[in-house]
């Protein structure tokens, strides 16, 4: 059973930083594009960040580009989000995502998910 743990969320000043972890199990991890997303109180599920399994094709949202970064390690078969110069529009619950074919940034094309993490950007 496909199973994807994030972590590395909590509280944080304007500014700071933050590194979210998600932990995949259950499925072949180089067979899988990787997704973060993000979902604040009142708003739809919104695209962060994502990466092909081949690791070359990365995608980023405008609001986070320059900001954030998606990497991977396929021997731990984890794979993270480096959050700098955090904004208090960042704050939401964090999920890792994962798909067999993606593409994009659309939640639909993404098979797996993780149980979110708390992301709070404030003084």
């Amino acid at each position: 059973q496909p199973q994807l743990v994030e972590s590395g969320g909590g509280l944080v000043q304007p500014g700071g930083s933050l590194r979210l972890s998600c932990a995949v199990s259950g499925l072949y991890f180089d067979s899988y594009d990787f997704g973060w997303f993000r979902q604040a109180p009142g708003k739809e599920r919104e695209g962060v960040s994502g990466m092909s399994k081949s690791g070359f094709i990365t995608y980023y949202a405008d609001s986070v580009r320059g900001r954030f970064t998606i990497s991977k390690d396929r021997v731990e078969e984890i794979f993270y989000l480096e959050m700098n110069n955090l904004e208090p529009e960042d704050t939401a619950v964090y999920y890792c995502a994962a798909g067999y074919v993606t593409g994009s940034l659309n939640p639909d094309q993404y098979d797996y998910w993780g149980q979110g993490t708390q992301v709070t950007v404030s003084s």
